[in-house]
Parts: C-alpha cells; sequence; structure tokens
C-alpha cells in the first residue's frame, strides 16, 4: 500500500510517499514496516485508554485516539519521534485504519 504524506510550513508545502511493506498480526498488536525517508517499525495495540504505538528503533511510544484521526496522530507522534517521522507514521495509520480497526 502506497500512501502520501503532506508538511505544511507558512512558506511551503513538502509531500513525499510512504508504503507499508508488512502488516502482521499477532492477536494481540500488530507490527507494521514503512518505508519512506526511513524504515520505521511500528507497533500498535490496544489498552482500555485506546489505542497505543510504538517504535523501538526511536525508542518512541504513546497513546492514540482513532487511527484515521490523523491531526492527533500527528501531534502525538510528532512529540514524540520529531516532525518528518511523526507524519509519515500519522499517514501510514491513517491510510490503514479501515483494514485494521473494524470499530
Amino acid at each position: 500500500m502506497v500512501f502520501e504524506c503532506t508538511n505544511k510550513t507558512k512558506n511551503k508545502k513538502e509531500i513525499w510517499t510512504g508504503k507499508v511493506t508488512s502488516i502482521i498480526n499477532y492477536g494481540s498488536h500488530y507490527e507494521i514496516k514503512i518505508e519512506s525517508r526511513l524504515g520505521i517499525m511500528v507497533l500498535l495495540g490496544k489498552t482500555t485508554l485506546g489505542n497505543f504505538t510504538c517504535m523501538p528503533d526511536f525508542g518512541a511510544g504513546c497513546h492514540l485516539a482513532e487511527l484515521k484521526d490523523k491531526f492527533y496522530s500527528t501531534e502525538k507522534l510528532c512529540g514524540v519521534m520529531g516532525k518528518i517521522d511523526g507524519i509519515t507514521v500519522a499517514c501510514t495509520l491513517a491510510a490503514i485504519a479501515a483494514q485494521i480497526d473494524p470499530s
């Protein structure tokens, strides 16, 4: 699955593509591999507080709302892993939300 990411600032708009290369459902969580500017492995699961994601190679993780809520996910993820990578992961989750989140 290929998707588009966008970083808008006051003066410019930067666009790049990302690609989900694999989604593995372990029952308790998902492992998602993304190819973009960097390779990113994302672990995604649910708790009583909602969704959570962890990016072990970045030493980062956070709680999330609905996966399709790209704005909220971008805010949370950029805070723990940087702007470009946070946008990439948020766009990935929004792109695959219907596929892995039946709610």
